[in-house]
């Protein structure tokens, strides 16, 4: 059996002819031991046909395909024109050698041509790999590095391109600069008390929170300067007209010293550094909160954005968070505790990050290391469904909170909680009545479209009646058609009824009305009755069956 094999290059696809097998018996270490020779190698395999790709680009979407175990439609046609055709019902006299058995397989499945992939195949194809300058007439030095080259940057690149939108680096990023800004601000805002308490100690007991404090340093200034003027602006500032009425009066009676005017130029400057890293983490705080919307809704929704970019950030990726197991994402934060507790056979960590969770701090202490496990439990399907999903959706994570909510009542007061599946299963039903909103709030649209249709064609109706209507007392007079009153018409029918024996008429009666069939074998179309006819009709009808009776009873006598 012959044996052709395929190698794909930076340049184009190759097809080479493996001859010979008999004398080196088929065996992995002969050919293993000729690969490096290229007289022996060159006398076993031989170059049958070889087809350049196009572009770079080409040569990416080629690359692509096969690392995905696709087989294009150029591989087809080049496939299909060099190796022998494979007739229907017979076994084919050839295989062919491929590197990656997806390829092989999708190989066959579309053009039934038996494909291969063994050691002694990729060891071919390394000699191939070694040798295949030489095979390729006309390619100057040089050329298959420089196609090698460009090739594996394209490709790497396509492979490193996420969608823009769910890019967690920045969130990575952000949620390391918020953390590193909270010690920041906490320093510089300590720093500010003590510098300005030099000159005013008694603002530090009236205002505690640092960003204010560091306002109204800038604003008060020189405590000497400050008056009873001063405290609608303070108002403003401290939120609290009586809190401003005792600055004013703490510093009318204060113990600090003076300052020189450029001493206190520089504390104003860094307190307003301060008031603006403060105004800047508000910003930061935002940004992480419409990232994390964006990246892993569900995660926010369940345990929080800050607490869940923590997570993210410490597993390296939102893909790496979701590959962890729940027990791995509960001490996640805790290794050294953990590697400590395994040291001295202690007792190992209950938690780790999500101990930052609100549901934690809720729980009593004899419960907090069972909701840590239930907690990281539901993280860790929020994380994989945030991975996952291609729909950007929060009612998975709404879901899986009530269902922290309900088992924190359960250890609290004994309620007995919902069942997982349940759950779940509502969830998708909100998901799948989302989906069905969208599209119903299109079909009003074209429903509109519809009815303007039916207006246009109703209008089109009447018109043409009132034309009709026109046109029938013309007619009329001409003496083409006679119309006579619908009591005239009613008289007529029942004295036909009447008249009509069984012989000549034969009635077929019908839900919707009568289909008459004549005695010459004309049909009468069928007409719709009101309820006053049907009323009318039942007497004859039963006037009828009595003369059939009368008539067969004269027939017997």
């Amino acid at each position: 059996m012959a044996l052709y094999v395929l190698y794909e290059s930076a340049s184009g696809y190759a097809l080479f002819l493996a001859h010979g097998l008999d004398e080196i018996g088929q065996n992995t270490e002969s050919v293993r031991n000729s690969v490096s020779d290229l007289n022996r190698f060159g006398k076993v395999v031989k170059l049958v046909a070889f087809t350049p790709f196009e572009s770079a680009l080409d040569a990416l979407n080629q690359c692509n395909a096969v690392s995905e175990g696709q087989m294009t439609d150029e591989l087809r046609n080049f496939l299909e024109l060099t190796l022998p055709k494979v007739k229907e019902g017979k076994k084919p006299k050839f295989s062919l050698g491929v590197a990656e058995p997806k390829i092989g397989s999708h190989i066959l499945e579309e053009t039934k041509i038996p494909c291969q992939s063994n050691e002694f195949v990729l060891e071919l194809l390394r000699g191939v790999r070694l040798h295949f300058d030489r095979f390729i007439q006309n390619l100057k030095p040089g050329d298959l590095e420089k196609a090698q080259l460009g090739l594996g940057h394209s490709y790497s690149r396509a492979k490193v391109k996420f969608n823009v939108n769910r890019v967690d680096n920045m969130v990575i990023q952000a949620i390391f600069l918020l953390d590193t800004l909270d010690k920041d601000i906490n320093s510089f805002s300590m720093r500010v008390r003590e510098w300005y308490s030099w000159h005013f100690p008694e603002l530090v007991k009236i205002i505690n929170d640092n960003y204010l404090y560091a306002k109204v340093a800038k604003f008060v200034d020189n405590k000497s300067e400050l008056s009873d003027e001063h405290i609608p602006g303070l108002t403003d500032i401290v939120g609290d007209e009586d809190k401003a009425k005792e600055i004013v009066e703490a510093s009318k009676s204060s113990m600090g010293q003076d300052l020189s005017p450029i001493d206190l130029i520089n504390v104003k400057q860094f307190a307003q550094r301060v008031m603006d890293l403060a105004e800047y983490r508000k910003k930061l705080y935002d940004y992480l909160v419409t990232k994390m919307s964006d990246i892993a809704p569900n995660l926010a929704a369940l345990i929080g954005e800050v607490v869940g970019a923590r997570l993210i950030s410490h597993a390296g990726s939102l893909t790496n968070l979701a590959k962890c197991p729940s027990s791995t994402l509960q001490i996640l934060g805790a290794e050294k505790a953990l590697f400590r507790a395994l040291k001295t056979r202690g007792n190992t960590p209950k938690y780790g990050l999500i101990f930052h969770s609100s549901f934690i701090g809720r729980a009593s202490a004899r419960n907090k290391g069972r909701m840590a496990r239930y907690l990281a439990n539901k993280c860790s399907i929020a994380s994989r469904l945030d991975c996952f999903l291609d729909k950007n959706t929060t009612s998975f994570g709404d879901k899986l909170r009530e269902q922290v909510e309900e088992r924190l009542e359960f250890y609290d007061k004994g309620v007995a909680p919902r069942k997982n599946i349940d759950v779940m299963k509502s969830a998708l039903e909100i998901v799948q009545n989302k989906d069905t909103e969208m599209v119903v709030e299109k079909a009003p649209i074209e429903a509109s479209v519809k009815k303007s249709k039916k207006k246009k064609s109703k209008a089109e109706a009447a018109e043409d009646s009132d034309v009709m209507e026109e046109d029938k007392p013309s007619a009329a007079t001409n003496g083409d058609a006679s119309e006579e009153p619908k009591s005239g018409k009613k008289k007529k029918k029942r004295r036909m009824e009447q008249e009509s024996e069984p012989e000549q008429d034969q009635t077929v009666e019908n839900g919707n009305g009568v289909n008459r069939l004549n005695a010459d074998g004309g049909s009468v179309k069928k007409k719709k009755k009101s309820k006053d006819e049907d009323k009318e009709d039942l007497p004859a009808a039963s006037e009828g069956k009595k003369k059939k009776k009368k008539s067969r009873s004269t027939d017997e006598d």
